[in-house]
C-alpha cells in the first residue's frame, strides 16, 4: 500500500520530502510531480525499482529511461555533452525538455538504450521536483507515468493512489499537474533531432 505525501506547490516541507527522499535511499519506487506531468522514479542503483516501472508501463529494452537532475554539474557525471551542445541545451533548461546524449560509465548498463549506449537527462522547472533532488543528492531515474492502452498521464496524485496502489511505495502531490509530457531532443549524433513534441517549444531546436 502506498504512502501519500502532501506538500505545498511553492514551499514543499522539508520534513516531507525529506521523509520521501529516506524511502528512494530505501528502495521505493514513488509517483512525483514534475513541470511537464507525473513521472515514476527511483534511485539510480535501484534495480528492482526500474523493473517495477517497466512492468508498470510494459516497456521494452529499447526505451531511453531519463536522468532527472539537479543541475549541470550533476548532468555532466552522467552524459558527454560538446560546448555546442551545452550551449543550446543551458539555453532551455530549467524546462520541459528531455535530451537523449551520449552515456559516460557511470551510467548502470540496465539504463542504457541497447545499442546506442545513450540515455535521457533532463533538468526540471518544477520546485516539488527540484527540493526532492536536492535532498536526495542525486538524479532520479525517471519514466512519465502513462499507463498502457491510455493516451494522457494521470493529473491527480490521489487517482494515482488509487490505482496502482498496490505498486508503488509512495505518491508526492502538490496539486495537479498536467498532462503533456517533454519534448525529447537527440543529440546523440551532435545535432538536434526532435523526437516527441511536448511540453517544451520545440522552435528553439528546429
Amino acid at each position: 500500500m502506498a504512502k501519500y505525501f502532501d506538500v505545498h506547490p511553492e514551499s514543499p516541507q522539508p520534513r516531507t520530502i525529506g521523509s520521501v527522499a529516506a524511502g528512494l535511499r530505501s528502495g521505493d519506487l514513488i509517483a512525483y510531480p514534475t513541470d511537464s506531468c507525473f513521472a515514476l522514479g527511483c534511485q539510480l542503483d535501484n534495480r528492482d525499482g526500474l523493473e517495477r516501472i517497466r512492468s508498470i508501463r510494459r516497456l521494452d529494452d529499447r526505451h531511453h529511461f531519463t536522468l532527472m537532475c539537479m543541475d549541470f554539474a550533476q548532468l555532466g557525471q552522467f552524459v558527454h555533452i560538446d560546448n555546442n551542445v551545452f550551449r543550446a541545451i543551458k539555453a532551455a533548461t530549467p524546462g520541459s525538455y528531455t535530451f537523449i546524449l551520449p552515456a559516460t560509465k557511470e551510467v548502470p548498463r540496465r539504463l542504457l538504450h541497447p545499442k546506442k549506449k545513450t540515455v535521457g537527462v533532463r533538468i526540471p522547472d518544477h520546485v516539488v521536483t527540484r527540493a526532492l533532488l536536492a535532498e536526495l543528492g542525486e538524479p532520479l531515474v525517471s519514466s512519465t507515468l502513462l499507463l498502457p492502452g491510455e493516451d494522457e498521464p494521470m493529473t491527480q496524485g490521489w487517482e494515482i493512489k488509487e490505482r496502482l496502489d498496490h505498486q508503488l511505495d509512495a505518491v508526492l502531490d502538490s496539486g495537479d499537474c498536467g498532462t503533456v509530457p517533454t519534448t525529447v531532443v537527440d543529440f546523440s549524433s551532435g545535432e538536434a533531432e526532435i523526437t516527441r513534441r511536448g511540453a517544451g517549444d520545440p522552435e528553439r531546436f528546429e
